[in-house]
């Protein structure tokens, strides 16, 4: 039997994730103005929506200001079947620590079919280094933090996703495939990759893997800094890895300061 997924339908369940995103932002409460004009969406029918998610029990709703706010179960819904490290908040605090330290850009990556998406990003103490938005993405040839979450896939799987990216690739978009998949294959060994960021230009990350040998999904943390920064990627994979390995542990998974300075 085959289900089609009525257009309608489908713009709704976009306005309410736009809804969710814009508290994960960091606004704290929102009033049906500030959804309408942030998206551009009529008022009438966002009203209806944040009422209906007020009903749900997903929002509050402020009577004297008209406004609404997360409520619990917002958040636990999200915590949902995650690793302990996602539900305890353990990696959102590394990479605070991490924004601090470099002063830079600090990004969580997963696989979403054939790109590489930024799940949540925590900006550093430095404006001129903020230039992207979670939920943004680029294809997992691309960027060097999507070749490193291929290396986690089986092979036949990895070299499957290289094959059809390469075959739907518009010009621009076209590689070496041989060459890719040979990297692909050294860094499943690394489990850290520094290089072309692919989300946008002039852009580079140093990334690696979190150790999670019991999730089908594996993610990643980078650290994305302009191509003209000096830094020592190489200590600064070596931290990322024995950070995420201690997690758990404050002090072991304290990040150093590895940034020394941007040109």
């Amino acid at each position: 039997m085959t289900f089609v997924v009525e257009p309608r339908r489908a713009k709704s369940a976009v306005r309410v994730i736009e809804i969710f995103e814009f508290f994960a932002a960091g606004h704290e409460r929102a009033t049906v103005m500030d959804i309408v004009r942030q998206f551009r969406r009529p008022q009438s029918s966002t009203s209806e929506l944040l009422m209906a998610l007020v009903e749900m029990g997903l929002l509050y709703r402020d009577i004297e200001t008209r406004s609404y706010s997360p409520t619990p179960r917002l958040a636990e819904l999200g915590r949902i079947g995650q690793p302990d490290f996602i539900r305890d908040g353990q990696v959102y605090k590394y990479m605070n620590r991490l924004a601090q330290t470099t002063r830079c850009e600090v990004g969580l990556f997963g696989i979403v079919g054939t790109r590489v998406q930024m799940f949540h990003k925590i900006d550093g103490p430095d404006e001129a280094l903020m230039e992207h938005e979670t939920g943004s993405s680029a294809l997992l040839s691309a960027s060097a933090v999507g070749r490193l979450l291929l290396s986690t896939l089986p092979v036949a799987h990895s070299n499957g996703l290289l094959w059809r990216l390469q075959a739907e690739a518009l010009e621009n978009d076209r590689f070496d495939l041989k060459k890719v998949t040979e990297e692909v294959a050294l860094m499943s060994e690394k489990g850290c990759v520094t290089g072309t960021f692919g989300f946008s230009k002039r852009t580079q990350v140093t990334a690696a893997i979190i150790p999670d040998l019991r999730s089908r999904h594996r993610l990643a943390v980078g650290v994305i800094y302009p191509d003209t920064a000096r830094i020592d990627a190489t200590a600064l994979a070596s931290t990322l890895k024995h950070g995420l390995a201690h997690l758990g542990d404050v002090d072991k998974a304290g990040p150093v300061d590895l940034l020394r300075g941007v040109s």
